[in-house]
């Protein structure tokens, strides 16, 4: 198993959906990189940010299976290390779109991500980013 962690943009119920397994999730977050949603989205590096998401065991197959989908294909893995609620961290890799690849925009997708961030109970400030980013 490999470790990933996902800025919101996948969720276990996502990932089951296609048939994979996630196993430990559990909630963090990375410094230094801020969520962009755009027609997709994705975490992109940016000093004094702070982006929220879930950190899940999947296996090595069922990443490459995943990324090998045409409209997930440009994600690349980045190494960075999680800070987790309960106040330990780790280490995880997390698919993220080149900058160059975020276009556009995509009110109900940010609208999704919205509720499910505020069920995970994200910061309130958190939360005010991504409805300013589905306006």
């Amino acid at each position: 198993m490999n470790v990933f962690f996902y800025g919101l943009f996948m969720d276990e119920q996502l990932l089951a959906s296609k048939g994979i397994a996630a196993r430990n999730a559990a909630v963090g977050y990375v410094d230094g990189f801020r969520l962009r949603i755009g027609e997709r989205a994705t975490l992109q590096r940016c000093a004094g940010a702070r982006a929220y998401g879930v950190m899940m065991e999947v296996s090595s197959n069922d990443v490459k299976e995943l990324y090998a989908e045409s409209t997930v294909a440009d994600y690349a893995p980045e190494s960075v290390t999680v800070e987790l609620i309960d106040g330990s961290s780790a280490g995880a890799s997390c698919y993220n779109l080149p900058p160059d690849k975020v276009t556009g925009t995509n009110k109900s997708y940010a609208e999704a991500l919205f509720e499910l961030a505020k069920q995970l109970d994200f910061p309130e400030s958190y939360l005010e980013q991504i409805r300013q980013a589905g306006s």
